[in-house]
């Protein structure tokens, strides 16, 4: 899992409240168990039309949005069923962090797991990101994981909690394999103490 330390990118004014995992990601695009290949699904309904056109009024799909890397989002943010294709997808379209006001636990926890950084604010900072994510090619934000900080366009700072553990596992690019990893060494003592106690095992 790549690291998070400080990201400056895009954001994307997504001021839809209660998006859920099916919005993020169809159904139809949950065949796979690849984790690339799945950013052609991210919004998809949102996104295109019935003939696989896009819609020129979904903000992926405006110029200045293109390559955005942060969403800024309406309340509860991936609510609905717990698949994880949803932060899959994404990551694969080049989002590493998503602001909103609140997210379902589900897909919270699976950001985490994939290296998205989903961050809570309150609703006036929600406010103020908004209109920030709102300048087109001038939407620029800067996300400090270390300083727990997001740094707009005009040099306003917002400040985000973040739990410890979650923090240490994003800024050293660690999911539940690379946690484990760290022990390797631990773990392969106690194998070969249990081997040499109870060789019959």
């Amino acid at each position: 899992m790549d690291k998070f330390t400080t990201l400056t990118g895009v954001a994307a004014p997504l001021p839809i409240v209660n998006i859920d995992t099916d919005m993020i990601i169809p159904k139809q695009f949950l065949k796979t168990i690849e984790r690339t290949g799945l950013a052609k699904g991210l919004f998809y309904e949102m996104r295109f039309n019935e003939d696989g056109t896009e819609k020129p009024g979904f903000v992926l799909n405006q110029p200045a949005y293109r390559k955005a890397q942060i969403l800024v989002a309406g309340d509860n943010f991936g609510c609905g069923s717990s698949r994880e294709h949803a932060p899959w997808a994404l990551l694969d379209y080049g989002i590493r962090c998503v602001i909103s006001t609140s997210f379902a636990d589900i897909f919270y926890n699976n950001c985490f797991k994939n290296g998205i950084l989903p961050i809570v604010v309150s609703p006036e900072d929600l406010e103020k990101l908004m209109d920030d994510a709102s300048r087109g090619a001038n939407a620029t934000l800067t996300v400090d994981l270390e300083a727990q900080e997001i740094r707009g366009p005009d040099g306003g700072r917002v400040a985000f909690d973040l739990d410890p553990f979650r923090k240490h596992c994003l800024l050293n690019g660690l999911d539940d394999i690379g946690l484990t990893l760290e022990k390797a060494d631990k773990i392969s003592g106690y194998e070969k103490k249990l081997a040499e106690a109870q060789p019959w095992a």
